[in-house]
This record gives C-alpha cells, sequence and structure tokens, in this order.
C-alpha cells in the first residue's frame, strides 16, 4: 500500500506544479528548454571539435574521432602562443576583479549606508554608466590612456601597452554595474551589528571590511563571477589599448588573431582547441560558485 501510494504522490505533486505555473510558467520553461539547448549545442560541438583532425571536422560533424588527437591542445598552446596569452588574461582579469570589487564595495557601502550632500547625485552619475556604451568613447579612451603614458614615474606603467593601464581600464569599466548591485544589497543588511560594533568602539574602516563585507560574502561572490566573466570574454578594450605589442596581448586577441592569420589555411583543429582553453575555465569557474551566485541574487529579496 505505501508503495503504491509514493508515485500517485508525486503525480498529484506534478499535478499541483502545473496548476500553479500555469501557461505562462510553462511557456517559460519551455523558452529556457531552447536557450539551453541553443547554448549547450556549440559549446559541445567546440570541446568535440577540439579532438578531430580537420577531415573529421569537415566530414561528419557530430562524428566521434577515431582518436582523440590531444596534440591539438598542445599546437594550440605552444605554436600560437595560446599558453601566453591565457597567462596575461589570467594577470589582467586577476587584477582587474580585484580592483573593481575593492572600490566598487567600498563606494557601494558608503553610497548605501551613509547619508551626507550629493549622495544620490553620485549614485545616479555610478548607474549612468550603466547606459553608456564604452564602445562609443573608445577613441577619446584610446588619447586618455595614451596621455597617461606621459606621467612622470608612472607613465610608462600604465600608459598604451600596458597590462596596468589595461587593468584601470577594466576597473572603470566595471564599477557601474557592481556598484549598482551591491549598493543594493548593502541597503538589505541589519544596521543593528554594525551600531553596535561603533559603540564598541570600532572604526568606520574595522566594521567595513571585519563585519558588513563577511555578512554581504553572496552579494560579492554573485558579482565577482559576473565581472570575471565579462573581463575575461572582453575583446574590444584589449585590441584598442593593448594593438602593437603582441607578447602583452590577452587570450581574446590572441584567438583572433589564430583564426584569421591563416585565412583558409588555418589549422582549425587547433582553434577549436583554443577556444576550448578559453571556454574551460569559466566553465568551471561558474560550476563551483553557481550555488553561491542562486544566494547572492535572491538574497536580497528573501530579507
Amino acid at each position: 500500500m505505501a508503495e503504491a501510494a509514493i508515485p500517485r504522490s508525486r503525480a498529484l505533486a506534478r499535478e499541483e506544479r502545473r496548476r500553479r505555473l500555469g501557461p505562462f510558467g510553462v511557456l517559460t520553461h519551455l523558452a529556457l528548454l531552447v536557450w539551453t539547448v541553443l547554448v549547450v549545442i556549440p559549446i559541445a560541438w567546440t570541446f568535440l571539435a577540439s579532438v578531430k583532425s580537420e577531415d573529421e571536422i569537415f566530414g561528419d560533424a557530430w562524428s566521434l574521432p577515431a582518436v582523440l588527437r590531444l596534440d591539438n591542445w598542445a599546437r594550440a598552446w605552444d605554436q600560437a602562443h595560446i599558453g601566453q596569452y591565457m597567462i596575461n588574461s589570467v594577470v589582467v582579469v586577476a587584477f582587474g576583479v580585484f580592483g573593481t570589487m575593492l572600490f566598487g564595495s567600498m563606494a557601494a557601502y558608503v553610497l548605501a549606508r551613509y547619508r551626507f550632500f550629493g549622495n544620490r547625485a553620485i549614485y545616479l552619475l555610478f548607474v549612468s554608466g550603466l547606459a553608456f556604451p564604452v564602445y562609443l568613447a573608445l577613441t577619446p579612451l584610446f588619447f586618455v590612456v595614451q596621455n597617461m603614458g606621459t606621467l612622470p614615474v608612472v607613465g610608462p606603467f600604465i600608459g598604451l601597452n600596458t597590462h596596468a593601464g589595461l587593468v584601470l581600464v577594466y576597473i572603470a569599466y566595471s564599477l557601474p554595474f557592481t556598484v549598482f548591485f551591491l549598493a543594493a544589497f548593502f541597503r538589505t543588511l541589519p544596521g543593528a551589528v554594525a551600531e553596535a560594533a561603533f559603540v564598541d568602539g570600532a572604526s568606520h574602516t574595522r566594521v567595513f571590511f571585519q563585519i558588513m563585507l563577511p555578512m554581504a560574502r553572496p552579494g560579492i561572490v554573485s558579482v565577482t563571477i559576473f565581472n570575471v566573466l565579462g573581463q575575461w570574454n572582453q575583446y574590444q578594450l584589449p585590441l584598442v589599448l593593448l594593438n602593437s605589442d603582441r607578447s602583452k596581448w590577452v587570450l581574446t586577441q590572441g584567438i583572433a588573431d589564430f583564426s584569421t592569420a591563416a585565412g583558409y589555411d588555418a589549422d582549425w583543429s587547433a582553434l577549436f582547441a583554443a577556444l576550448s582553453m578559453a571556454i574551460l575555465p569559466m566553465l568551471v569557474v561558474y560550476t563551483i560558485f553557481q550555488s553561491q551566485i542562486q544566494k547572492g541574487l535572491t538574497a536580497g529579496a528573501l530579507k
């Protein structure tokens, strides 16, 4: 009797979910399914092509390779210098995301928790950056970074064709979304804990770094992942600011050059291996922090 009741209870639960979802819920799930297929199939095909020969790639596209050609990955890493470009990307993104989160979280905390003249205007100035396409300012941005290179002492380190200059632009590019996201999150945190710390003699800096920042961990992790993804996939900014020194190119520049340099004689197997190398780290990062991202996106709504 108990075993027969279990399938019945599951069927009733499924029927209840269908009733609650309604027609719009079904359409939403269908749209998500279609979107999943559109995203997963190209990624799966890229990884499959990365271990196939060129004849197999241009033959039956979905056939399994006769032999796993891991030499495609080695060829892309060494001959196409994808290894060097990936190291450059890791360095630039690591410093860019660190600077973005440090300055963005401090600015968002002050704008969210302190009341002063001009608070709203500064917040709106940050948020307005979300509505301004950075690509419209590429030419002025080029000359700004070029002029930064003429500054005494620090100029050679932050001008054109420098990783530090690109990092500064990445930070400025990512701050609007970071401040917008974290300011809303900091507003949801309880103020009683901070007030108790102030009564005990804690400074504003200590309250921020030791109390409020740990409490905002779900939001911090979420926006960090978004910034990592955005900066890792950035192509236009490095193309403009790292335009001459190939040794300092990032991964997106290297892959684009690899795909166009040889024209129709391109090494397609190694090219797909290079694309797989670019995709794999982001898949790993998102898989590891997926639950944290979901908590960060829903925490503000649940408080």
